[in-house]
């Protein structure tokens, strides 16, 4: 990688944290700190939620997947679609709809705060060890493509998504996002034709690559893996705590729905146009072995890339992982200050508060970097690791989301459904293999993990059923609703969201700028490189033109009020 590509790297993170911390005074409280104020506009979330999904495993991964296998992982990552769309019509309006700030909130409402608390105690553990470990593979590949010092690059790279992120709070966190967003999508729409160009177009392409290579599903991805895949992602996307807050931080059901709707949406496309490169680099390389594919989406890139756009879209997969990080972090903050700090000091000020939010994200996000550091001498560890983690994933997220539609259920039985689906998910995935010889394969796992809990519950329904159960609790949550609706907060938080939309435009328009030079100082692509960056500058033009002219609308509603008072 050349000085110019690791020039526009250290470029892109100061915009990305130039624009977190110039949220640094909208976080006035709780609210606005971790749901940002409850009414941010539904694209922004939408967009957020997306690039909240990506990290390094899309590119390494799906990209090793899509250069061994072909067409199979773009069928995979297309249930992700249906499963976003399922979320919007289903399980995003009824966060939306218990209007509270976190998933934690929630479930002490609903299920009582011992539940609340063994599952805060659970979902911060269980986070913490998996941000860690999506902070280390970033920092492996600004390692492999710098030749910097690993360690330096956990704790500067870690060290600046906390600041960011403990400065600006969920704005930070969304806005950085939706650049992301853009710099990702343009880098990737320049890859395509150029890599396209290499095999001699989509018919070179097509005669080019191996037998099956276009083959829906395979062996190793059968249609029942698939099936219980987008599940599994349904659960995942409708459940996890820190996607859970886009749900909750839009003012109204119907804009929880579009931001699940965006998500669906954008997956319906993005899973060919993201999967074209490794898959185009079959052809150009079908040599790569064992681990070597797993690089494939990053030398598709080098490749074919001008000068300096390979750093742009190195810092794009570098903070899409950060998203992950930092979305984590701020939940994980939220629900220490919201649900369990709060609770041992009802009285605290608001102040005081917001010193212990930022205070408990700069500790997580500490907590983050060492458990980063200490990834190689764990070993395999972090297989593991990862492995609980995706083990967990219905285990843990399916029971709060019955929650939102069953009357019957309470703390006893969703928390125990947990514990059962975790204890039989983990005895087959480490103990069966090795008393009983008996291995899963990858669709048994996943069916397993995803129809466990679903089995639980469903048990526990029929019982409560049969027994006429009146569930105390459930009217208990009735009365706290009824409650809400009398003593309902303003949501309208009118000035930080339009000095959000000012903040994404001038960074989309610096992005921009950033296209149109890489274009003119590249020696091929020229054009295609600077009319997407002016693409990019008209489209943070026009955010920047009706965010004004929103402003000035308002400001003279206001001043017709004042004189109507007079």
């Amino acid at each position: 990688m050349g000085s110019l590509d690791t020039l526009t790297i250290i470029i892109f993170s100061l915009v990305v944290f130039i624009t977190g911390i110039s949220f640094s005074k909208s976080g006035k409280n709780i609210k606005s700190f971790f749901s940002a104020g409850g009414a941010v506009p539904w694209w922004i979330n939408g967009l957020s939620l997306y690039m909240s999904f990506f990290s390094v495993g899309t590119f390494v991964v799906w990209g090793s997947i899509a250069y061994s296998h072909g067409l199979v992982a773009i069928t995979i990552q297309s249930t992700m679609c249906l499963a976003g769309l399922a979320v919007g019509f289903l399980i995003a309006p009824r966060w939306n709809q218990t209007k509270t700030i976190t998933a934690a909130q929630f479930i002490s409402e609903r299920l009582g705060e011992n539940t609340q608390k063994l599952y805060t105690y659970l979902f911060l553990a269980i986070s913490m060890f998996t941000t860690g470990a999506f902070l280390y593979p970033v920092a492996k590949i600004i390692e492999v493509s710098t030749g910097m010092s690993l360690p330096l690059i956990i704790i500067l790279l870690g060290g600046l998504i906390t600041i960011y992120t403990a400065t600006g709070g969920l704005w930070a966190v969304l806005v950085t996002d939706v650049l992301q967003f853009i710099v990702l999508t343009a880098a990737v729409l320049i890859v395509v034709p150029l890599a396209l160009e290499e095999v001699n177009g989509i018919s070179g392409f097509i005669n080019k690559a191996p037998t099956d290579f276009f083959a829906l599903q395979n062996e190793d991805y059968t249609w029942s893996f698939i099936f219980a895949f987008g599940l599994y992602n349904m659960i995942y996307i409708g459940g996890n705590w820190a996607y859970v807050q886009r749900y909750t931080s839009v003012a109204r059901p119907k804009d929880a729905k579009k931001v699940g709707w965006t998500f669906g949406i954008l997956y319906l496309v993005s899973p060919l146009v993201w999967m074209l490169p490794p898959m185009i680099y079959k052809v150009l390389n079908p040599d790569l072995q064992g681990l070597a594919d797993e690089g494939a989406y990053l030398m598709m890139c080098k490749e074919v890339l001008p000068v300096g756009l390979l750093g742009l879209i190195l810092g794009g997969m570098i903070f899409a992982t950060a998203s992950s990080v930092n979305s984590t972090l701020n939940i994980a903050a939220g629900v220490f200050t919201n649900d369990l700090y709060k609770r041992i000091r009802p009285g605290a000020s608001n102040n005081e508060t917001m010193r212990i939010a930022r205070l408990a994200t700069a500790i997580f996000g500490a907590l983050t970097i060492i458990i980063a550091l200490m990834v190689q001498r764990m070993g395999g560890i972090v297989e593991v690791v990862l492995s609980v983690a995706a083990i967990t994933g219905s285990a843990m997220f399916l029971p709060p989301i019955w929650a939102l539609f069953s009357k019957r259920q309470n703390g006893s039985s969703i928390f125990s459904a947990t514990v059962i689906s975790l204890i039989i998910n983990l005895f087959f995935k480490f103990l069966a293999p090795v008393l009983f010889d008996l291995s899963l394969s990858r669709a048994q796992e996943m069916i397993l993990g995803v129809f466990c809990p679903v089995l639980v519950l469903a048990a526990f329904e029929v019982i409560f059923y049969l027994n006429k159960y009146h569930n105390q609790s459930y009217l208990i949550y009735q009365d706290i609703q009824n409650s809400k609706k009398d003593f309902e907060e303003e949501t309208s938080e009118g000035e930080d969201n339009l000095h959000g939309k000012k903040v994404i435009a001038k960074g989309i328009i610096a992005i921009g700028i950033m296209m149109i030079v890489l274009g003119f100082l590249s020696e091929n692509a020229w054009l295609l490189v600077s009319g997407m960056g002016m693409v990019i500058c008209i489209t943070g033009m026009a955010i920047l033109l009706i965010s004004t002219k929103n402003q000035l609308s308002t400001l003279k509603g206001e001043i017709r009020d004042s004189r109507d008072i007079l």
